[in-house]
């Protein structure tokens, strides 16, 4: 069965219950739950019947338990977590106005995540790469660690990549998590120059490349193969000697919450690829999904409002890269 290790980091969420706090006051009630980008993409690709570990660090405590036994429960692979003594997980809360606009606050300076290329397990870890069919991270990922963890990082995707495996990097970009754009900018470069497939959008790259029309945008990524969704549920997809237009279809059900609508077009896509689409048939996948997600609130939408499984062809072998 085709495997994909997805590396990042989930933290901790408290959100706004609705009603929960009072006029002019602070407080108020707050759900708790889970949420990260990466994270997201893990449970709907074991959803699709993808073999997918998670790749992160968490710490001993009850909270961190209690994030190993909802993956678990998700069928997301667990083995490849280390736990460390003392730490915990980051913390973001999410406070909504009277007009649904949302505002994060974070707590991770100090989460666990953030240590995952710097531990006595890290080179461990690193090799593991080797054995998946695909590598996916996202901008997020790469953010929480120093420049030396990021470079080890790439050097152990170089080295997995000269055996067959994938690397696909997703551009989900937060300028809170870059101490500046500069920093993001060369950090992205070495991504997209080290990719197999990038998975990007408008919205992500005008934050660091501003009035640049879609075609300068696109050229600034050398991958074989590159799905950008553009405002509108459209995406370019270019291949080699090509570029199409895919339309998701018209939506019948109204937008609730576009929260993992990005996380979980990548899922369906890695998904359909893994399981023999080409890129076309893999992006209306993608949008499938999305469209779908962006029905329901939350990042993960119930097991039962998941779309019917479809059959693909058989995926190739995988081979080395000569």
């Amino acid at each position: 069965m085709a495997s994909v290790a997805c590396i990042g980091e989930c933290m901790v969420e408290l959100r706004q219950a609705q009603g929960g706090a009072s006029a002019g006051q602070g407080g108020g009630l707050y759900s708790r739950g889970f949420g990260g980008d990466t994270l997201n993409t893990a449970v709907y690709l074991a959803r699709l019947e993808v073999k997918v570990d998670y790749l992160t660090a968490l710490g001993d405590d009850a909270l961190s338990d209690e994030m190993i036994a909802a993956w678990n429960a998700e069928n997301v692979g667990t083995r490849r977590v280390v736990r460390i003594p003392g730490k915990l997980p980051g913390l973001y809360m999410i406070q909504t106005d009277a007009k649904g606009e949302r505002q994060f606050f974070h707590w991770r300076d100090s989460a666990a995540a953030r240590q995952l290329m710097c531990l006595p397990e890290t080179d461990e870890l690193l090799n593991s790469l080797m054995s998946y069919d695909i590598v996916y991270l996202s901008a997020i990922t790469l953010s929480i660690y120093d420049a030396s963890g990021r470079d080890r990082l790439f050097a152990a995707i170089k080295r997995a990549r000269l055996l067959g495996t994938r690397f696909v990097f997703d551009t989900n970009f937060r300028a809170r998590g870059w101490p500046d754009r500069d920093v993001a900018r060369e950090v992205f470069a070495a991504a997209f120059a080290a990719a197999d497939i990038v998975l990007t959008s408008t919205e992500d790259l005008l934050a660091l490349y501003p009035a640049e029309s879609n075609d300068q945008l696109m050229a600034r990524i050398p991958t074989p193969e590159l799905v950008f969704r553009l405002a509108e549920p459209v995406s370019l997809l270019r291949v080699p000697g090509a570029t199409h237009e895919v339309r998701a279809e018209p939506m019948t059900k109204p937008v609730v919450d576009t929260t993992a609508a990005g996380d979980s077009f990548a899922a369906a896509y890695i998904a359909a690829r893994l399981a023999g689409s080409d890129p076309v048939e893999a992006a209306q996948a993608g949008h499938r999904l999305a469209s779908l997600v962006i029905c329901y609130p939350g990042a993960i939408i119930p097991g039962y409002a998941m779309p019917p499984k479809k059959r693909h062809r058989p995926a190739a072998t995988r081979q080395a890269t000569k």
